[in-house]
């Protein structure tokens, strides 16, 4: 089975939250720095906010950070653009009838706003977000129940995510990994090549040629 993460994956999204993250820390007079963006890029809403509290010493609950996150985004989702490749190649593993899931960290309702608008949602059995288990998607536990959600066994699954942190997770859990190249971790891009089982810059890399699809009759 085919798990795909969503931000910097399937939609080129994460400039959305560094912008939202320079603008919450401006009007605190903060400054954004490498330590903030590493304690929130690779985490679940609550556990951010949680960080964001602490590293800023806010007098601000975890509850209202999470408020004033969700009005920086606002529509923002619904703008979104999909990835090159992305759509062609969902396509091409729903002809092949590969099974398909996405596993998030993101907001359900920006997740499915963006899924929706790009008409993404119907290749996908179901949506996991890693949210509502209360797990962050490096430790190795997300992805053994996403699997069992699924009724597969985790080496039978293969992840696709632009985040070293969640590839490091997967493999963890015995699944195969594809690192997704995303501008906003190019820093990681030497890591993840060496990682990975297979390291795409852009999914029509894997997009099967015409000669290619002859063939596989």
């Amino acid at each position: 089975m085919f798990l795909f993460d969503m931000d910097g994956t399937l939609i080129d999204s994460n400039g959305i939250w560094k912008n939202v993250d320079r603008e919450f820390l401006a009007r605190r007079g903060l400054p954004y720095t490498h330590a903030y963006y590493e304690g929130v890029a690779h985490t679940i809403f609550p556990l951010a906010a949680k960080f964001t509290k602490e590293f800023c010493s806010l007098p601000e609950s975890c509850e209202e950070i999470m408020a004033e996150w969700m009005e920086l985004a606002k529509d923002l989702y619904a703008h979104v653009s999909v990835k090159p490749g992305v759509r062609a190649y969902l396509k091409q593993c729903k002809a092949e009838g590969r099974r398909m899931a996405v596993v998030t960290s993101s907001v359900p309702e920006h997740c499915h706003t963006a899924l929706k608008n790009l008409d993404l949602e119907k290749y996908f059995e179901r949506i996991i977000f890693a949210q509502q288990l209360g797990v962050e998607k490096k430790k190795p536990e997300l992805w053994l129940a996403a699997a069992k959600e699924n009724g597969v066994r985790p080496e039978d699954c293969t992840v696709f995510d632009d985040s070293l942190a969640a590839c490091w997770g997967a493999r963890a859990a015995k699944m195969r990994v594809v690192g997704v190249y995303d501008g906003f971790f190019a820093q990681d891009e030497k890591e993840m090549r060496a990682f990975c089982d297979v390291y795409i810059k852009s999914f029509e890399e894997l997009l099967w040629l015409p000669e290619q699809k002859e063939r596989r009759k």
